[in-house]
């Protein structure tokens, strides 16, 4: 069996292939391979939605729970990777839309504290009100700058992922970033990087 949209050139695929040919070929306790490949990110994305452990736990579960379900499926038409995240967020957006309480992935500490205590305050003065900022973003910005940004997923992959065309993504990422820049401009004008 091969997956046409996988590729041996980019990091991953081929292995995702490979593994995937021998699971659907009767090596199902290789599944825990695709868990320990993509659980991190999987739980990651369950911990921008629902902001505690617990349901992030629950979540994780049940997106692999999912995917292995429904493995037979996957046509290979997109990465693997893709896929996954389609059904993550998917299964994120339905849980959601009953809980109502998306936060968005940005919470999560992107700057490395390595400086000096006072850049650290200021690192974290500034991380706050960005992650203010991003979170008053409307949703529909804020799902494509976290997959975008904190996820590197391709506009392609977005697209596949939430269902909004290419050029609705880009104009979503450029409208969310113009609206951060816009929201942040006395700390950029003020010299604070």
């Amino acid at each position: 069996m091969t997956f046409p949209g996988e590729g041996v050139d980019s990091a991953g695929f081929d292995d995702d292939r490979i593994i995937l040919e021998q699971i659907l070929g009767g090596e199902k306790e290789l599944f825990r391979l695709v868990v320990k490949r993509y659980e991190p990110a999987i739980h990651g994305m369950g911990l921008g939605f629902f902001r505690n452990e617990e349901d992030a736990l629950d979540f994780t579960q049940e997106v692999f729970l999912k995917v292995f379900r429904g493995l037979n499926s996957f046509e290979g038409r997109s990465r693997f990777s893709t896929w996954l995240f389609k059904i993550a967020y998917n299964t994120a957006i339905n849980s959601v839309k009953r809980k109502k309480d998306y936060k968005s992935l940005a919470d999560d500490d992107v700057v490395p504290d390595m400086d000096t205590p006072e850049r650290k305050t200021l690192r974290k003065i500034i991380k706050e009100a960005v992650l203010e900022s991003v979170n008053d973003l409307p949703e529909r910005f804020r799902i494509c700058v976290d997959l975008f940004f904190f996820y590197e997923r391709s506009h392609e992959e977005i697209e596949m992922i939430t269902g909004y065309p290419v050029n609705t993504i880009k104009s979503h990422v450029f409208r969310a970033k113009k609206l951060l820049r816009s929201k942040l401009e006395d700390y950029i004008e003020g010299g604070i990087e």
